[in-house]
């Protein structure tokens, strides 16, 4: 019995260990990313006899591969894509092998569900974009390609599928790799690699397929496996967010975060921003005990050797290695909300863990995502994305997403129904930067009557503005008639200062 828990334990302890590989498929419609992935469970012996006999009896009933189990059900939950055939929201699926744990994103293909392919594209290492060998490279596919290049993932497999359906031809697959090679030529892709497979026969998914003896390469498995994305992390640029303030007692102090980029080693001198102040690292502290060094993803609590001013929304980074401080951004942009985006409107922003106000100073144009031609609009709707200017009610700290994707997005919150209404990839700074900072004030609004001061201040916060009622009516109910004019001035500069609006008058 010891001998056997020993083995669990070994077991789970090397499964701990295992590197994690997050993986996004993309395609078009019928293009089998359901398909796909399901054969991957599939073969590597990682489905239950339950799930299987679930899928024997389901693929009979509500099937879309003949005679053939379909593998997409595994993925295809909801009743619509099951009733359609097609995926419509992101399904993830975690599995492992010997040598790797994953966690597949299974996005949707269609155009109107592109958010849904950014959602899942936002955490992800690898792409799989896939590819109907009756079809060859499509729109949907350069669509996928451009927001893979956006999204700033640097390995792509290319899996042209359903070979089958064309005698598993070489002539096929090399014109399909060709047209592809021209096209992400024009984007920022360093790791592309082509694979030709039957997802639904199982040829090169698990193992290598004896009908393609021309194709000399890897299985899809054996690649995922073996792909290195570890260094893909920026270990150059020292940055830790502060996200919270750890003080159990008058006797510790520490700053808890995930560590966004860089090492931080103990006894390094590190900076606070916005403050400037600097002191020295004294401790790296964990569950588990103390450390050396952390680096991403790792959540520590470090301590310093000086008691400084930081708290949460501030960065520690090194002195010699700080990120752009601005309040211009200037920025990529995915519209996600279903109402189109209004410029008069503060939107909250959420940067790292940094909070503050935030508008769309001007939009420079909108990407047509299926030819990649730029127009100039006047506003974005769902789905649209395009390159903005963006000014925030305080400096942000941050790095180009190129360069870092923790550091390097965002997202804005709609102020009212606190719905995700962007998400954005930072440029760097904006063209309309400037050396001090600026203020986004408050507005003065004068009424004559209690009606119109009611309706102003409704109006105001249909548009997502922080308002403030001070009528003679909201005086009287809050500070009776002690309230003498001078302070009332004083408190409106004060309000406008801080950004927001105030309804005054009679």
């Amino acid at each position: 019995m010891t001998n056997k828990s020993l083995d669990i334990q070994q077991f789970l302890d090397q499964d701990q260990k295992k590197d994690l590989l997050r993986i996004l498929t993309a395609g078009s419609v019928d293009d089998g990313k359901s398909t796909l992935i399901g054969r991957l469970l599939f073969d590597s012996k990682k489905l239950y006899d339950d799930q299987l006999a679930t899928l024997e009896r389901d693929s009979k009933r509500v099937g879309h591969a003949g005679d053939d189990i379909d593998y997409a059900l595994l993925l295809d939950g909801l009743k619509a894509e099951r009733e359609q055939g097609i995926t419509i929201d992101v399904a993830y699926r975690y599995f492992s092998t010997n040598k790797r744990k994953f966690i597949i994103a299974d996005t949707p293909g269609h155009e109107q569900y592109t958010r849904n392919m950014v959602t899942g594209a936002s955490t992800a290492n690898l792409a799989i974009i896939l590819i109907d060998a009756r079809k060859g490279v499509i729109t949907q596919t350069k669509r996928h390609t451009f927001l893979v290049s956006l999204l700033g993932i640097k390995h792509v497999v290319v899996a042209v599928n359903k070979m089958d359906l064309k005698e598993y031809s070489q002539d096929v697959f090399d014109s399909i790799c060709e047209d592809y090679k021209n096209f992400a030529a024009k984007l920022d892709i360093p790791d592309i690699h082509y694979f030709p497979l039957s997802a639904l026969k199982g040829d090169n998914v698990v193992d290598i397929s004896d009908k393609m003896p021309w194709y000399k390469g890897r299985s899809i498995l054996n690649f995922l496996e073996k792909v290195h994305v570890s260094s893909d992390r920026n270990f150059d640029d020292m940055r830790f967010p502060v996200q919270y303030v750890n003080r159990p007692d008058i006797n510790f102090r520490g700053f808890a975060a995930t560590v966004a980029s860089g090492i931080i080693k103990k006894g390094e001198e590190v900076m606070s921003l916005p403050s400037g102040q600097k002191s020295r690292i004294k401790e790296i502290v964990t569950f588990d005990g103390e450390l050396d060094e952390a680096f991403p993803p790792q959540s520590v609590t470090i301590t310093l050797e000086d008691e400084i001013d930081a708290s949460r929304g501030d960065m520690l980074v090194y002195p010699d290695n700080i990120p752009n401080i601005s309040q211009h951004i200037e920025s990529m942009l995915v519209w996600m909300d279903e109402a189109p985006m209004d410029k008069d409107m503060q939107f909250f922003i959420k940067h790292a863990n940094n909070s503050t106000r935030a508008f769309v100073q001007s939009i420079d144009y909108r990407v047509d995502v299926n030819t990649l031609e730029k127009t100039k609009v006047d506003t974005f709707n769902l789905n649209d994305i395009g390159k903005v200017q963006i000014t925030t009610a305080k400096p942000l700290f941050f790095d180009a997403y190129k360069r870092n994707r923790q550091t390097g997005s965002f997202i804005l919150i709609d102020p009212i129904t606190h719905n995700t209404a962007a998400v954005g990839m930072i440029i760097g700074k904006s063209k309309n930067s400037q050396s001090r900072a600026t203020i986004i004030k408050g507005q003065v609004y004068k009424v004559s009557t209690t009606q119109e001061a009611e309706n102003k201040y409704n109006e105001l916060k249909l548009k997502g503005r922080t308002v403030v009622r001070l009528d003679q009516k909201a005086i009287e109910n809050q500070f009776g008639d002690t309230l003498s004019e001078d302070i009332l001035n004083k408190m409106v500069e004060m309000l406008l200062g801080e950004g927001i609006d105030v309804v005054k008058g009679f």
